[in-house]
């Protein structure tokens, strides 16, 4: 891919293109293709990079924010919550990005040409159900680690173990919210 440089609309411009109407919300809440709002509003809740940079008022946007928009685009058509695509791509490098979208890694972006004629429609086809690329371990209501590989429950116990230290520090902080108290148990 070329490094790109779009203002906000060109970036929904370019997701609306390789998008191209074959994702389609499974609900009236989901949009198929995104836009100006609702980029800004990926971008506060962190599924969307921040701009590149901003030139006055207007944010240059590059190729990364275009994968991260057509992988959770491609993840709600699949019918999963922005929480799961969150736990998902939190932290995801390109490569991950493209394959969420649907893209091998040498695939070029829409509006480039196409060496191979045969994968000029691989940015409009649904990619297959895959298994996710990474596994989300759940340490507290406000807290998952992101794992690249799955772990066994020997791992789970073990992670759970070394993360109390850390999760206890981060209630100390004020970082993560009071966890309710114990149940009493009837004696």
């Amino acid at each position: 891919m070329s490094t790109e440089d779009w203002t906000i609309d060109e970036l929904a411009q370019q997701a609306t293109e390789a998008l191209a109407d074959a994702v389609h919300a499974p609900n009236g809440r989901v949009t198929a293709v995104p836009d100006r709002r609702l980029i800004r509003w990926y971008a506060t809740i962190g599924l969307l990079d921040r701009p590149l940079r901003t030139r006055g008022r207007v944010a240059r946007y590059g190729e990364r924010h275009l994968l991260q928009l057509v992988a959770v685009k491609r993840r709600q058509a699949e019918g999963r919550s922005l929480a799961e695509i969150q736990a998902e791509l939190a932290g995801a490098t390109d490569a991950t990005l493209r394959r969420a979208a649907g893209l091998p890694d040498d695939e070029a972006t829409p509006g480039e040409s196409h060496s191979d004629p045969a994968r000029e429609g691989f940015w409009r086809a649904l990619p297959a159900q895959s298994a996710p690329a990474v596994s989300p371990v759940p340490l507290h209501a406000a807290a998952t680690l992101v794992l690249y590989a799955s772990p066994t429950p020997d791992d789970l116990a073990a992670i759970h173990t070394a993360a109390r230290p850390l999760l206890d520090l981060l209630a100390d902080r004020g970082l993560l919210p009071q966890p309710p108290p114990e149940p009493r148990r009837p004696r």
